[in-house]
C-alpha cells in the first residue's frame, strides 16, 4: 500500500529527522497534496522513501536528483512552499 492512499500516514511519513525537510514536505502535503494528479502523488510517494542527507542536498541545491521525475517533485515543492 502506497502512503498516498492514506493521508494521515502520509504526514507522519513527512516527519523527518531534518527539520529543514519537515517545514518544506508537512506544508506542501497541507496546502497542495489535494491538488496533485495521480502521478505526482505517486512521485512524492516514492521521494519520501528516500534518505535525509540525499533529500536535504536535492533541496538545498546541493546536488540534482538524477530520477527526471523526483526532480520535477523537488522543484514543485521548491517553488509552493515558503520556508
Amino acid at each position: 500500500m502506497t502512503l498516498h492512499n492514506n493521508k494521515a500516514r502520509l504526514r507522519w511519513a513527512c516527519r523527518r529527522g531534518m527539520l529543514e525537510l519537515d517545514v518544506l514536505f508537512m506544508p506542501f502535503v497541507d496546502e497542495a497534496w489535494d491538488g496533485l494528479n495521480e502521478q505526482q502523488k505517486l512521485d512524492f510517494d516514492r521521494l519520501l522513501a528516500g534518505d535525509d542527507p540525499e533529500l536535504f542536498a536535492w533541496f538545498m541545491g546541493h546536488e540534482e536528483c538524477k530520477d527526471e521525475a523526483l526532480n520535477s517533485m523537488v522543484q514543485l515543492i521548491l517553488n509552493r512552499v515558503k520556508v
